[in-house]
């Protein structure tokens, strides 16, 4: 036990001690703390510099309806109704239309071709390059062509332009999000990256130090004194200690920007993350350390030199990427067959879970079956790396293989 203590102490005390350990556990923090004062102090400036400043401008209301034009081929827009008559101005020719948006009196214009009915061709032409400005208003020529399609129906041709307006009601009574904001993706999706990107850190911790030491020849001297256990024990709780404060002040302080973000761009209260979900990343992420950390102790165990154990990491790390490819599954549907099982199979489930709890609430039935199968997982590799921590697997070394790794973690190698 005081050898296990004292490899801990060496190891843990060696990586909080470097300076690059530091920087990116209080710098990320503070630079987004840093930008979000600064995006609070210019939201809080004349409208003269929200104008000028492009990340306002995110968080600012549309702008209000500009004036465009149209030129009908096809002799169907015999009529505007009025509320649509100070948005869209009729021009007789093309020539004219271009004129007009030359000279800056229009934003844009658009073409009804003579063969509408056929095809329904409609060409929007403005000034500038802008994929989005042709979604801004064109729901104001639909709603003109429906109206002069349906002899003037207003109301018609409103309720065909939108046959319904869909409301959702989750009988769980959580806070509901809209499903076009960009934050309804994002929220969940910088979870997913965050933890992503913590295990994979502290499991590539164990993994360098193991091949370090090996191509050092450092374990040879520790061999002498050491089981290695002892050794694999005492670097397993010392990097696990390491990320979990990195975890616990990186989603600490992820939270309270949250929050901040809330105040600061008055976001609301569906967009907040429920308090609980730190303990469940902790609990999630010491799970999934102790998993991918025992398997790149078993890969620094087999192979001889850190650039080979680098080539291996790609494969054992497959399954960490699973659900950053199917975010938009767990994200848009995550009561799905799909979701469900990348959250319950050991080798995703640290992340898909992470992501489901973002995105809204999950059953505590599958929260505790996740973390029991995680929890058996950890404990199965963890002894199957300490059986591969033996003298002569340590000190050879050998070319890495799938198929080497697989049967040395069952014992069969």
């Amino acid at each position: 036990m005081r050898k296990t203590f004292l490899v801990f102490k060496n190891e843990f005390i060696s990586v909080v001690m470097r300076r690059s350990f530091w920087l990116t556990l209080i710098l990320l923090p503070a630079v987004s703390f840093i930008v979000l004062m600064v995006v609070s102090a210019l939201q809080k400036s004349p409208e003269a510099s929200k104008a000028a400043n492009p990340v306002l401008q995110m968080f600012s209301p549309p702008p209000a309806p500009t004036l465009e034009g149209y030129v009908d081929h096809s002799g169907l827009l015999r009529a505007i109704p009025p509320d649509y008559a100070r948005r869209l101005k009729p021009y007789s020719s093309q020539a004219e239309a271009e004129r007009a948006l030359q000279a800056g009196d229009i934003q844009a214009y658009y073409v009804v071709a003579a063969d509408y009915m056929k095809t329904g061709q409609v060409i929007y032409v403005r000034l500038d390059y802008n994929p989005i400005g042709s979604m801004q208003q064109s729901s104001v020529i639909q709603q003109v062509l429906a109206y002069n399609l349906l002899n003037g129906n207003m109301e018609l041709a409103q309720r065909v332009s939108s046959p319904f307006d869909l409301e959702v009601v989750y009988l769980s009574g959580q806070p509901q999000r809209d499903p076009g904001s960009l934050l309804t993706f994002f929220l969940p999706y910088i979870v997913t990256v965050l933890f992503y990107g913590i295990i994979l850190n502290t499991s590539s911790l164990m993994l360098s130090s193991v091949t370090t030491e090996k191509q050092n020849r450092v374990l040879e001297i520790l061999m002498t004194s050491l089981q290695p256990t002892q050794l694999l024990a005492g670097k397993i709780i010392a990097l696990g200690l390491a990320g979990l404060l990195q975890t616990v002040i990186w989603s600490g302080a992820s939270y309270g920007l949250l929050l901040l973000s809330g105040r600061t761009f008055n976001l609301p209260d569906s967009f907040s993350l429920p308090p609980q979900i730190l303990l469940w990343g902790v609990l999630f992420f010491l799970l999934g350390y102790a998993i991918y950390g025992s398997l790149m102790a078993a890969i620094g165990a087999l192979v001889p030199n850190l650039r080979e154990a680098s080539q291996a990491t790609a494969v054992v790390m497959l399954p960490m990427i699973v659900p950053l490819v199917l975010i938009t599954v767990l994200i848009q549907k995550p009561d799905s067959a799909l979701a469900i099982g990348l959250s319950l199979f050991p080798l995703t489930a640290p992340v898909s879970m992470m992501t489901r709890l973002a995105a809204g609430s999950v059953p505590l039935w599958q929260l505790l079956l996740a973390v029991l199968l995680l929890a058996l997982t950890a404990w199965f590799l963890v002894r199957a790396a300490a059986g591969m921590f033996r003298a002569q697997t340590l000190l050879s070394g050998q070319e890495f293989k799938l198929k080497i790794l697989f049967r040395a973690l069952i014992g069969k190698a």
